[in-house]
């Protein structure tokens, strides 16, 4: 048991002041991550914490940290309520719909990009860098005018599709390197066993990147997910409104229910908390991945 404090005090006395150095260094580290964390984590904790407390408590004079009269009404008024479960229904399909499109033209455009020797490669990769910069703001008044005559407006595809418009860019940037750091010999290995190109794409190649279609299929959900631009803008009737449009409801004249409104948020959010830890090592990977230097 006390081996690793025997061995310490044999080192001699400049390995001992390293090591005491390194330890003091790793306690300030450990310290100030605990810090960070808890700063990030206290606003979903006091989110969490507000949704299961009654009206009287939230609006009580003394400030409570956890709630003394825990309840789930604020839950079940949301969860209870029609126009809540079409609006989570909406926001389902935008992001269903933003994953399915990205992958649909993301994931082929990045393979030809990355398998393929296309000529003026670099100037795509340049045009979609730029397409991820531009502010969605700047994208609405075309994209109406395009969606206008298309008769898209009023729509649930218009969203998506604007999403999407958005979201392919990234997925062809991110897996672009997952695709050119393939060994060739898979695809001649594959061509051998009798597979044509799209067999080899979809035996072979999907399977060798999954860590970044993963990354690419997280993230594009959860733009549609998160979206509110775009949804209010494309579609103005009520029943259509996602769940980030609705939350307003629950303020009137007489006041604001701010414990339903916690619990509308946390739902909104517990989503995208639980596929980020769940697929945080996919995630991270994918976005690595995309940084590498050619």
């Amino acid at each position: 048991m006390n081996q690793e404090p025997d061995r310490i005090k044999s080192l001699p006395a400049s390995e001992k002041r390293r090591h005491s150095r390194e330890w003091h260094r790793n306690l300030r580290l450990s310290v100030i991550a605990v810090i960070i964390a808890v700063v990030f984590l206290f606003p979903i904790y006091w989110m969490l914490q507000l949704s299961f407390k009654s009206d009287m408590e939230t609006f009580g004079k003394v400030l409570t940290y956890f709630p003394h009269e825990f309840t789930i009404d604020p839950w079940m008024a949301n969860l209870g309520d029609k126009d809540f479960i079409a609006s989570l229904r909406n926001s389902f399909l935008n992001g269903l719909f933003t994953m399915i499109l990205t992958m649909l033209f993301g994931i082929p455009a990045a393979y030809g990009m990355g398998r393929y020797k296309v000529r003026g490669y670099q100037a795509f990769l340049l045009i979609f860098l730029v397409a991820q910069m531009l502010p969605a703001s700047l994208m609405l008044t075309p994209m109406y005018l395009t969606f206008s005559k298309m008769h898209l407006l009023g729509t649930y595809a218009a969203p998506p599709i604007a999403i999407a418009a958005g979201a392919v860019p990234f997925a062809v940037v991110t897996l672009r390197p997952y695709f050119k750091s393939v060994p060739v010999t898979l695809d001649e290995a594959a061509r051998i066993d009798g597979c044509n190109a799209l067999q080899a794409f979809f035996l072979v190649m999907i399977p060798a990147v999954k860590t970044g279609i993963i990354t690419i299929v997280t993230i594009s959900f959860l733009n549609g997910w998160n979206d509110l631009m775009y949804s209010m803008t494309f579609n103005v009737k009520p029943e259509m409104r996602p769940l980030t449009a609705n939350i307003h409801k629950f303020q009137s004249k007489y006041g604001t229910k701010w414990n339903c409104i916690m619990a509308y948020g946390a739902i909104l959010v517990l989503p995208v908390i639980f596929m980020f830890i769940f697929l945080q090592k996919y995630i991270v990977g994918g976005m690595t991945a995309g940084a590498v230097k050619e």
